[in-house]
């Protein structure tokens, strides 16, 4: 296909064999005019002395023609194109797969053999098996002619949003793990260089662990070595005090299905002490868990990679000072421009 900007577009080629025919130039005066060979003005002009008055009209002769040869002998028939395509569509299976399927078994060429009187002369049936069966890159090629080369995404779900009517009705959880340093990386800097000690250098994770607020999106963070149940529970107990504090009673809290959550049995007695009902995300679903999912997404922009510092422990000593400008200061989209904590202040059902 030619490009939109080239010079030998089906109206540039109209007026390549306008030249020729109407003002009565030679082919190599016609060519000079557009900066093109003579040879290629010599094949347009034999194209449109040889197109019908309807090609004429409608500029068809003047358009690029197919590289596909004419004669193609060894192209799958139709019907064999059809089967490889309703494979990919109902199995999904790649050209390999489906090669494999829908080869022959030399007993089903015996029988062919047989049925029509051939079982005792020429080839074997293991050597015509081997001659019908499909190679992968031909069965790539027909999925790619009728365009099921690659399997279209299933659409997906619209989004839903929701937002509980007052603070503590839901509480998000979830955890986030970031690498500790001690010098800063590539990340922040920019430079790669870095010592075989430094490569090789096993200095472990951090693990953020996090509680963000549904209605007020007021958050309370924690850095750990680990993300374990009991490390859990400790963090779920001081987390709860701590919105308490500000006048946020919880009623409902929200993890994924990890096992520190779903199986944390000193966890569930926590939850079941204080009245929380314990709700889990569907599975292979974390925008079901979306508010913790995008505080994360924040707290590593601007705070884990939003400042150089000089190690992980500089960083973690500058989590609370974070916590206090996102809590407090920084404008939320998702409350009008206003920080998290004027949703709390007004605490609702505090006045009956």
């Amino acid at each position: 296909m030619s490009h939109h900007n080239a010079v030998l577009t089906p109206r540039g080629r109209l007026r390549l064999v306008q030249l020729v025919h109407e003002q009565g130039l030679t082919f190599r005066q016609a060519a000079a005019c557009l900066g093109v060979s003579v040879a290629t003005a010599w094949e347009w002009v034999r194209r449109w002395r040889g197109a019908t008055l309807d090609e004429r009209q409608g500029l068809v002769c003047l358009h690029d023609r197919s590289s596909a040869p004419h004669r193609q002998p060894r192209l799958f028939d139709a019907l064999t194109q059809a089967r490889i395509v309703l494979a990919r569509r109902r199995t999904g299976w790649g050209s390999r797969l489906i090669a494999g399927e829908l080869e022959m078994a030399h007993q089903s060429v015996w029988k062919v053999l047989k049925r029509h009187g051939f079982s005792r002369t020429g080839w074997g049936p293991r050597l015509i098996a081997g001659e019908l069966e499909m190679a992968h890159q031909s069965v790539w090629k027909v999925l790619k002619r009728h365009g099921f080369s690659r399997i279209a995404r299933a659409p997906r779900e619209s989004a839903r949003r929701y937002e509980w009517p007052c603070p503590g009705d839901l509480l998000h959880i979830d955890t986030k793990r970031s690498a500790r340093f001690t010098p800063p990386g590539h990340a922040v800097t920019g430079v790669r260089d870095r010592s075989s000690d430094e490569k090789y250098a096993r200095v472990g994770y951090q693990f953020a662990h996090a509680i963000v607020d549904d209605h007020s999106r007021l958050a309370y963070v924690e850095l750990h070595d680990d993300e374990r149940a009991g490390t859990v529970t400790a963090f779920v107990v001081r987390a709860l005090s701590w919105f308490a504090a500000r006048g946020v009673i919880t009623r409902r809290v929200m993890t994924d299905n990890a096992w520190s959550y779903t199986r944390n049995q000193s966890l569930a007695r926590i939850f079941a002490a204080r009245g929380v009902r314990h709700l889990r995300t569907k599975p292979y679903t974390p925008r079901t868990n979306g508010e913790v999912e995008r505080f994360h997404q924040t707290m590593a922009r601007e705070w884990g990679y939003g400042v150089i510092y000089l190690s992980s422990g500089h960083r973690q000593r500058a989590l609370r000072y974070w916590m206090r400008h996102y809590n407090e200061r920084r404008a939320h989209s998702a409350l009008g421009g206003k920080a998290p904590i004027t949703r709390v202040r007004n605490v609702c059902r505090h006045d009956i």
